[in-house]
């Protein structure tokens, strides 16, 4: 028990199960802040007093003395004061949001979209600042913002679903994932664009196997359709199963037993002590841990065409479901038929 715990803890120290434990409902941990940017909270505060106090000075003719310059002291002393707000919120952001992320690429990505978003902001209070009729170059700018945001509109909306992924993480690379028709291996998150390697597809079956192709899908997906991720940190397997028609007349507990060995020797005892790892830190998230089954099962339906269905029921990780079910396939094959009195299969036309 204490060795199974100290396995959970250990799981508990990656990144990607942290952060799944923390999306689950477990209790993050508190950012830590540096001295380094408290002190520069501290300066920038400072400073955002002081362009106040200027302005508020101006205002009341202090510095009467300047003459036709008061107008321009006071433009510039506000549009400073709302630039070094605009800084320390900068600050803030990274200090207590992006700098607690684990991922580096998340932190560097959001990073480089705040500065985008700081700079931006920038770049308006420097314009009312230099303009003195700042109402008609703001509205100015604002139509023209207006024309290529209906121009760009799918850009745009590709950027904020990149923005998004980065933040709440329906997947990263080398997840294996589902969305719309496009399933495969994320082999890269862009800007405006995920590119996945195809897994299954036209060309192939019903498989896992990857087909060759890559896919290339707008970022904007990931607002408006459902993603079905297969690499869930906190439980990085799947169910699958292997199915059979069998005659009335089988001796059913037989093939359920051989079934049900076939896949415990296939799926293994350190395979069954993984997953009651994971069933500790399912106990954590909102997921009933006790129907994540340790072993295979096996079931019997009552099919439409008059035969019953023998199913077997298993976990495995999801890159190596096609290569474990083929291998399950033969193996009770082989030992299903050895005992034809016992097992019936549909024959010719009886299917």
């Amino acid at each position: 028990m204490d060795e199974k715990k100290a396995q959970v803890e250990k799981l508990k120290e990656k990144k990607e199960v942290k952060r799944q434990l923390e999306q689950a409902g477990a209790k993050p941990e508190e950012p830590k802040i540096e001295p380094k940017q408290k002190f520069w909270l501290a300066t920038y505060v400072l400073i955002l007093f002081a362009f106040i106090g200027i302005f508020y000075l101006v205002r009341f003719e202090f510095f009467r003395f300047a003459g036709l310059y008061e107008p321009l002291v006071q433009r510039f002393s506000l549009g400073a004061a709302a630039i070094t707000l605009l800084l320390l919120i900068l600050r803030i952001a990274k200090a207590y949001l992006i700098a607690p992320l684990e991922d580096p690429v998340a932190r560097y990505n959001l990073k480089r979209v705040a500065n985008l978003l700081a700079g931006i902001g920038i770049f308006f209070i420097a314009v009312s600042v230099l303009f003195a009729n700042w109402y008609t170059a703001v509205v100015s700018l604002g139509l023209i913002s207006l024309v290529l945001g209906f121009a760009l509109q799918t850009p745009i909306t590709s950027f904020i679903g990149w923005i998004y992924i980065l933040v709440r993480v329906p997947y990263r690379v080398g997840d294996r994932i589902m969305i719309g028709e496009a399933a495969g291996d994320v082999i890269g998150v862009g800007y405006f664009d995920t590119t996945l390697w195809e897994v299954g597809g036209p060309t192939l079956s019903t498989t896992n196997h990857p087909s060759g192709r890559i896919i290339k899908f707008p970022n904007s997906n990931v607002l408006n359709s459902s993603v079905f991720n297969y690499s869930w940190s906190l439980f990085p397997y799947i169910w699958n199963d292997i199915s059979f028609q069998i005659a009335y007349q089988s001796d059913l507990e037989f093939v359920a037993n051989v079934m049900r060995d076939t896949a415990n020797e296939e799926v293994g005892e350190v395979m069954r002590e993984r997953i009651s790892v994971y069933r500790e830190l399912l106990k954590q998230t909102p997921v009933d841990e006790l129907e994540v089954q340790e072993r295979p099962v096996v079931v019997f339906r009552v099919g439409e065409n008059t035969w019953i269905t023998a199913i077997v029921r298993y976990l495995v990780e999801p890159r190596n479901a096609g290569t474990v079910k083929s291998r399950l396939i033969k193996k009770m094959l082989q030992r299903l038929n050895t005992e034809p009195e016992r097992v019936m299969f549909p024959k010719a036309d009886m299917r």
